[in-house]
């Protein structure tokens, strides 16, 4: 467990000259967008939009994703603790049409980044987009985890023009149903642009989760078959602008990726007409690795989504903030979608005291360039096996520049990142001491994570 003092008073006087100096903070999560899918990044898919974040703040290079699964990636985004700590395991993706999985999600004692905003920082609190951190039960919706409004979709993926999981509806304003026509990315946009239209004349600051679902595969119904089916659901003028690339599956994947960015232009345009620019700290950052199956791309490196190698973990993350930010930087020190949670508490000045139970660490100094960033801490993964998707569990840590890796399929593997990111050379054989260190760190941490009764 990590546990910092919050927030430092030299931090304090930088950045606080009154209450109504804490900033909005606008988190656009994206869903399945890897390494290379962002054009900063290296990507051939045009995201201006994304990329003008880059350009007027800050790009990471070694940013980790909480997971390389969707549902513990997002627990960990929201509660700032490994997703090994979660009462219900949530180390796999949530089945929205499981019954097992019915009463399974986020428990009350778990507590989201929302909830320490809205309740001790006197935030007001939204969620549009997808949820993913359970489904069914009243209490495992948005609005009872910190969120004041809740627009959007609980399962993992939805159909882009119907708004449902296959034929089941699953659209939601606050804890009710609602039918919606349009197209889902479109929708998440419009809903965003009319909650910060309220921005100017809002007393109190906002946090904004903005999480789009583009561009995961939408979750179509096959008649014929009688269930649902994944589907590539572009638009055709997106499709049209993407025509440059070849692969079929592919150009699909830009087309929504096309529509995301034009989305999260609109959404920055929104910011500006409302005169919100200045004071809000926009984050985007993407879920997890992407899957090549369905299009996405993490070249040059090595693994998918829900793999541990770099390209499973490793995220485009861009931060924006006018006059705190040095516009076009670059840090290249590793962080973690777990620093949000103690980083947007010292923002909003709450203090996190020895009962808030955290495992990362506020990284506000390195993005205002007032400290060096630790580059020897260390990080630890482990996905759960889930036997509907065929997958099996995974176990990684990373001390420094070392990672181990232990995957099911390929066996275990010691790499240096700082000299070798593509992960291309196993040096288990070459460095034995050193493997047999991370090995046994990674097995004994992720012992002492997990809640009594999961040992």
């Amino acid at each position: 467990m990590i546990r910092f003092l919050l927030p430092s008073l030299l931090l304090l006087l930088s950045l606080a000259r009154g209450a109504d100096d804490r900033p909005n903070i606008l988190l656009i999560f994206t869903d399945d967008q890897g390494y290379n899918d962002v054009g900063c990044y290296g990507s051939e898919i045009p995201t201006p939009n994304i990329d003008r974040i880059a350009e007027e703040g800050i790009k990471f290079t070694q940013f980790y994703s909480a997971s390389s699964i969707c549902t513990p990636s997002r627990f960990g985004l929201l509660t700032g603790r490994n997703p090994i700590r979660s009462q219900h395991q949530l180390l796999s993706a949530l089945m929205f049409m499981a019954d097992e999985h019915a009463e399974t999600g986020i428990q009350k004692h778990e507590t989201t980044i929302a909830e320490i905003l809205r309740d001790r920082g006197g935030y007001d609190t939204a969620l549009i987009g997808k949820w993913h951190l359970g489904h069914g039960k009243e209490e495992l919706l948005p609005l009872n985890h910190g969120f004041d409004t809740f627009i959007g979709h609980t399962g993992g993926c939805i159909d882009f023009f119907t708004m449902t999981y296959g034929i089941i509806p699953d659209w939601y304003n606050g804890s009710q149903h609602v039918s919606e026509n349009g197209y889902a990315t479109d929708l998440i946009t419009e809903e965003a642009v009319e909650y910060l239209s309220h921005g100017a004349g809002r007393k109190k600051p906002f946090f904004l989760y903005l999480a789009y679902n583009a561009p995961h595969f939408g979750k179509g119904y096959s008649p014929s078959e009688a269930k649902p089916v994944n589907l590539m659901q572009p638009q055709a003028a997106e499709l049209k602008r993407a025509s440059f690339i070849e692969d079929k599956i592919r150009r699909e994947f830009a087309a929504m990726t096309i529509s995301l960015d034009d989305g999260v232009g609109t959404v920055l345009q929104a910011l500006d007409d409302n005169h919100l620019t200045e004071n809000t700290l926009v984050i985007f950052l993407t879920d997890h690795g992407g899957d090549p199956t369905y299009g996405g791309s993490n070249l040059p490196l090595r693994g998918k989504k829900a793999t541990l190698f770099e390209g499973g973990i490793r995220v485009p993350c861009l931060m924006r903030w006018p006059g705190k930010v040095k516009a076009g930087a670059v840090e290249e020190t590793p962080f973690s979608a777990l620093d949000l949670f103690p980083t947007f508490s010292e923002m909003a000045k709450v203090d996190l005291g020895e009962n808030d139970l955290f495992d990362g660490m506020s990284l506000l100094p390195a993005l205002v360039g007032s400290e060096d960033a630790n580059s020897e801490r260390s990080f630890l993964w482990q996905t759960g096996s889930h036997a509907e998707l065929g997958r099996k569990s995974w176990l990684a840590y990373r001390q420094g520049d070392w990672k181990y890796v232990n995957s099911p399929q390929e066996g275990e593997f010691l790499f240096r990142i700082d000299q070798d990111p593509n992960e291309t050379r196993n040096l288990k054989s070459e460095n034995p001491d050193q493997f047999e260190s991370l090995k046994n760190s990674a097995e004994s941490k992720a012992r002492s994570l997990r809640p009594r009764g999961e040992e």
